[in-house]
């Protein structure tokens, strides 16, 4: 026998009993009063629940973020935020929101998003437009970097409010730069140069340490320095294609020849951010590219180099001007979120111009609201804020289209060929040129369509 028919539902079974009990009296509606009250019971208890607030963020962020958290969730006691631990490489992270979007039922309300993210997801429909939440708040984006705020847009729409900013630069050791009585290079042979003479003349093994792996990384690098020559890889407006001009061939051969020399390690191809960190923070190296973030490692006070070190925008060819890369998150809302107005409040949180501050001062990044630079607390912090803001004054962003994944992968895959020598400088560019003219070209028939 099944239970259904062993056991009658409750309901029924008690009414008939009560009516036998108390006749006339309307037990029916007495009951269902009571189960009324028991569902309203429910739904007040759920009400009561925390609504939770989802994203991925790098596990080098992790520790990093939990001050604002704790208190966004003092002020929202109805609103919880779930930090999921991700991996530090940042094209990894867009691939974990990329596969849980493809597999549909993303679990994530929010996309803490990297620059160049947005026109891939924005296009693919996945991140909502926040133009009118931001006019019916009344925030000002005139306070925001242009730069910052350009990279959360695409077509009409803004996609992404930035949190913090990031730019590319150049760090060296002030100790040997007095030493060997020489000034901070401005070029790309005085940078080789003075690092050849730092291996030869100073207890440095490494002259030059930057991030080689094939990854977004390299990308970074290899934008400040074709940007350093005069040339460009994809122009965002007219979609031209730049890597095989003479100006991206000799920026792949300066990275080579940083090898070659042994200025720089065979090792940097493998490098990731921490993997050049380190030799440097160690004080085995002479100059490192690397971010921001960088800074209060090598200050820290275990660190062999604190108060050796300074920063600059990077090198350049005779002639033209320095890049930095432009980096920095931001957060842009799911699409497919069931809770678009609590995912709202933690996005304003984040970028209000108070939690902003506070995050530079605990962790020293960039600000991508400029008048923070000159804030007095924060020069109070870092009074090194004033050479940065130099640095980013030379912001580079990487082109803003929406088939910016597969052109990173097509260029990573060319320069890492080029650095460990299975292919000329020129031959890797060529291919690379190619490859990304029939990727762009593919999405404008797409387009046409």
């Amino acid at each position: 026998m099944d239970r259904t028919s062993k056991w009658p539902t409750w309901p029924s079974v008690w009414g008939s009993q009560l009516r036998r009990w108390i006749p006339g009296f309307p037990w029916s509606l007495a009951i269902a009063a009571f189960i009324a009250v028991l569902g309203y019971g429910a739904v007040l208890l759920a009400q009561d629940q925390p609504v939770s607030i989802s994203f991925i963020v790098r596990s080098v962020e992790m520790d990093q973020l939990q001050g604002l958290i704790d208190e966004f969730e003092q002020e929202n006691p109805d609103i919880d935020i779930n930090l999921i631990e991700g991996p530090n490489a940042a094209d990894s992270v867009e691939n974990l929101y990329t596969t849980s979007f493809l597999l549909g039922d993303s679990p994530f309300d929010l996309i803490y998003s990297d620059v160049v993210w947005i026109p891939k997801f924005a296009a693919a429909g996945w991140v909502m437009d926040l133009s009118e939440r931001i006019e019916a708040s009344g925030l000002d984006l005139d306070s925001f970097s242009a730069a910052d705020l350009a990279s959360g847009r695409y077509q009409d729409g803004l996609y992404r409010l930035p949190f913090r900013s990031d730019v590319g630069m150049l760090y060296y050791r002030t100790d040997i730069i007095d030493q060997l009585g020489v000034a901070p290079p401005e070029t790309f042979e005085e940078l080789k140069e003075i690092a050849q003479r730092a291996q030869a003349e100073t207890d440095v093994d490494l002259g030059y340490v930057w991030q080689g792996l094939q990854y977004e990384g390299l990308v970074t690098n290899f934008v400040e320095i074709i940007t350093g020559y005069g040339g460009f890889w994809i122009d965002a407006d007219t979609l031209e294609v730049g890597l095989d001009q003479p100006e991206a061939v000799q920026a792949v051969e300066f990275l080579r020849s940083t090898i070659e020399t042994g200025i720089t390690p065979a090792g940097v191809t493998n490098y990731l951010e921490e993997d050049a960190l380190r030799p440097f923070e160690n004080g085995n190296a002479m100059f490192m590219r690397n971010w921001p973030y960088a800074w209060a490692e090598v200050n820290a006070e275990d660190s062999p180099v604190r108060g050796k070190v300074a920063l600059k925008p990077m090198v350049h060819a005779p002639g033209q001007e320095p890049a930095a890369c432009l980096g920095g998150w931001g957060f842009a809302i799911s699409k497919s979120t069931p809770h678009p107005d609590e995912a709202w409040k933690v996005v304003e949180f984040f970028t209000a111009r108070q939690s902003q501050k506070q995050f530079i001062i605990e962790n020293a990044y960039v600000p991508s609201r400029p008048d923070l630079f000159t804030d007095v607390d924060v020069l109070n912090a870092y009074p090194h804020y004033e050479e940065l803001k130099a640095v980013a004054e030379f912001a580079t962003p990487r082109p803003p289209v929406g088939q910016y994944a597969q052109l990173s992968d097509i260029l990573q895959r060319y320069l890492s060929s080029a650095l460990t020598n299975q292919m000329t400088a020129e031959a890797a560019m060529e291919k690379a040129a190619g490859e990304s003219r029939r990727v762009l070209n593919s999405g404008r028939r797409n387009a046409d369509a």
